[in-house]
């Protein structure tokens, strides 16, 4: 028997695609407590989990409270399955524990100081933040939506026993932009149920967290990223239903607006089969982004998404993980994305942390009779899209949204990267081909990977080279690997093409001699790069497609022939392919096994183009270069591998910018490549 969840008796007539009613989310989310629980033998042990080797936390020297941490993590997290299974019938046991009873007992001793399991309050340990502070944030947001399913089981002298540890928490030190979230949120409660709050001190947190409002319904976080979604639209959102629109109504407003204008692209962050993207941080949370499908019918206008299509959405994100018997290790959610590997994760994780991805069940607090469960399940626009894409342009967080009709995935293309992190600096992100850690050795996945071979080993930190000849802090050993972009930035949308540029080398120091310009023309299937080098010494470049897994150990088949003045390599497993084709600037194609890099195997492969130029001071080049990718086990046409028909390339535009080129499609469109005063449109 397969031990993962599965749909029983799906209902194909209200749901063609998934089969996934309500009852199959209450089911599911039963499947999952029942995993969880198989750590604990009866109501009065807490819930812990065991550790997991690695950078995660606790680490097995951690003080006491770290490991009070983990475990409040685990109780807080699993609560966001069993608050809404408790709310749809109070009655709900797991292992014949009834969850209303064992979730109100260790709530209730957790916030009452004295208790052995008790947490501790902030005087007690060194000034800082923490990470209770998040907990109580993902608690009293599902208690403010859902007070009925632990609230109503406490005393009044209970309540006012653990209101010392709520305040205190609640009014303690935050950190960040979306940390004062969980502080609002936590005050919010305290004040709709009578209790005495620090008001001004709710209001400039409220405050703060309106101000990193961006446009286009995203919020700054460190950088742009899923926090956005999750936090910012829907904790917010049910902040506001519940405490917002009644004590705070102007700055509720801000908050609704940028989730409804959020609902205009939601959809397209999405497969066709609701499969979730790998980006950004804490990819271990997967499916938290797809919380803002049910919150979408708890907005003030109806019909921002099409209800049939919402849940197929959600449903289909949520069966990417939960079928896959890869995705359990100690029977809960994996540290990981499918399987638990150690570099897709951050150390402010526990192996609690994964439940937070089970944020989309507060879709059960919806009416029985809510569109998001009553209507029938469809793909959208993707009904339409036949073999062409759909492409939307965030211009204020710097994101491009793909979806490719032709393979049934989408794609983010980040602008505003500040930092080289895998997570982020990648050219682009595919919901079914997720990304590869980075690979010193060159040939990393959807990044241009970048070696200088500069005798002098200059790097930006060499602040007195050209004043002294000498180096400062040169690691020679290093420089000898390969790095990522230190950082992107957005040059905007024109006439088509997506203009960005990767930062190799930071500024001050020598980083006006490390970039790359990027520009991108969308095609069904992949995109054309014709990117311009400004890297000022000798160096070597390598830039590769998306990562291929070993899927059961089965390497991929890769072929490489030239044609026509092209250089081609593709690489093959069943059911996925990616072609890799070059047509300037380059010197070779290549492939690569990697190992401990890729998110579905421990061995992946990855085709790749790359150059060494050796001169002193070498030329501004283009680099033309087409990245295909598609769902099949069909052989690559030559007209899949043929989508340029023409290329002219100018060391002067028109425009009188330096090193552009006009790249006629083979279908005959034409689009004009133009760095004109790309340093100047830069943002970030």
């Amino acid at each position: 028997m397969k031990k993962a969840f599965e749909v029983i008796n799906p209902n194909y007539e209200l749901s063609p695609s998934t089969g996934m009613t309500r009852q199959h989310y209450i089911d599911c989310a039963k499947y999952l407590l029942e995993r969880a629980f198989s750590h604990i033998d009866s109501i009065e042990q807490h819930l812990s989990f065991p550790p997991v080797p690695g950078k995660t936390y606790p680490q097995p020297n951690a003080p006491e409270w770290r490991h009070r941490s983990a475990d409040f993590e685990a109780l807080e997290r699993t609560f966001t399955l069993a608050g809404p299974l408790i709310h749809v019938d109070p009655e709900t046991t797991i292992k014949g524990i009834n969850l209303r009873d064992y979730y109100s007992l260790h709530i209730y001793n957790a916030f009452t100081p004295g208790h052995p399991n008790s947490l501790p309050l902030p005087e007690d340990l060194p000034d800082s933040n923490y990470q209770f502070t998040c907990e109580f944030g993902g608690l009293f947001k599902t208690l403010l939506l859902m007070p009925d399913t632990v609230m109503s089981t406490y005393t009044e002298e209970q309540k006012n026993e653990m209101v010392e540890t709520i305040s205190k928490w609640g009014h303690h030190r935050t950190t960040q932009n979306n940390w004062r979230i969980f502080n609002v949120v936590t005050l919010s409660f305290l004040k709709k149920y009578g209790y005495e709050i620090d008001d001004e001190l709710l209001k400039s947190h409220l405050l703060w967290v309106a101000s990193y409002h961006s446009g286009n319904g995203w919020y700054l976080e460190q950088t742009y990223n899923y926090y956005s979604i999750s936090l910012f639209i829907v904790y917010t959102t049910i902040w506001n239903r519940t405490f917002g629109d009644e004590y705070y109504p102007e700055i509720s407003d801000i908050i609704e607006r940028s989730a409804q204008r959020l609902m205009e692209s939601l959809p397209s962050f999405f497969g066709r089969d609701g499969f979730i993207n790998m980006w950004s941080r804490s990819i271990c949370y997967r499916t938290w982004v797809s919380g803002a499908f049910p919150v979408s019918f708890m907005l003030k206008k109806p019909n921002l998404l099409d209800p049939g299509w919402a849940r197929r959405l959600c449903s289909g994100s949520l069966l990417q993980f939960v079928t896959r018997e890869d995705f359990y290790h100690n029977e809960i959610p994996s540290l990981g994305f499918y399987g638990r590997r150690e570099y897709m994760v951050q150390n402010y994780s526990c192996p609690g942390s994964p439940f937070l991805m089970f944020l989309p069940f507060i879709c059960l607090a919806l009416p029985e009779d809510s569109p998001f469960w009553t209507a029938k399940e469809n793909d959208g626009f993707w009904e339409s899209l036949g073999d062409g894409f759909k492409k939307v342009v965030l211009d204020n967080p710097g994101l491009v949204l793909v979806n490719h009709g032709k393979t049934g995935t989408s794609e983010i293309i980040p602008g505003k990267v500040y930092y080289d992190d895998p997570n982020y600096s990648k050219l682009s992100y595919n919901t079914h081909f997720p990304w590869e850690d980075h690979n010193p050795d060159g040939g990393t996945s959807m990044e241009y990977s970048f070696r200088s071979l500069d005798p002098r080993d200059v790097r930006g930190d060499d602040v007195n080279f050209y004043l002294t000849g000498l180096t400062v802090d040169n690691d020679a050993l290093k420089n000898q690997k390969f790095t990522i972009s230190q950082s992107m930035l957005y040059n905007g949308v024109v006439d088509g093409v997506l203009y960005r540029q990767a930062i190799m080398r930071k500024p001050p120091n020598n980083g006006v001699g490390y970039i790359i310009d990027l520009a991108e023309i969308t095609i069904p299937g992949g995109v054309i790069r014709v990117d311009r080098t400004r890297l000022a010494f000798e160096y070597e470049l390598t830039l590769g497609n998306y990562g291929l897994p070993h899927v059961n150990g089965k390497k991929a088949v890769v072929k490489q022939f030239e044609e026509d003045g092209k250089k081609v390599i593709t690489a093959t497993i069943p059911g996925r392919s990616v072609a890799l084709i070059t047509y300037n600037g380059w010197d070779q194609v290549e492939s690569m096994v990697h190992t401990n890099r890729n998110a579905e195997e421990d061995e992946s492969t990855v085709v790749f183009a790359r150059k060494k130029r050796l001169d002193k001071n070498p030329p501004i080049e283009l680099l033309i270069t087409v990245m295909l990718h598609k769902r099949d086990d069909n052989e690559w046409t030559k007209d899949e591998l043929s989508p340029i028909k023409n290329i002219e390339i100018f060391e002067v535009t028109r425009s009188l910018s330096t090193m552009g080129a006009l790249i006629t499609l083979a279908d005959n469109r034409e689009f004009t490549i133009d760095f004109k005063d790309v340093d100047g449109r830069r943002s970030c």
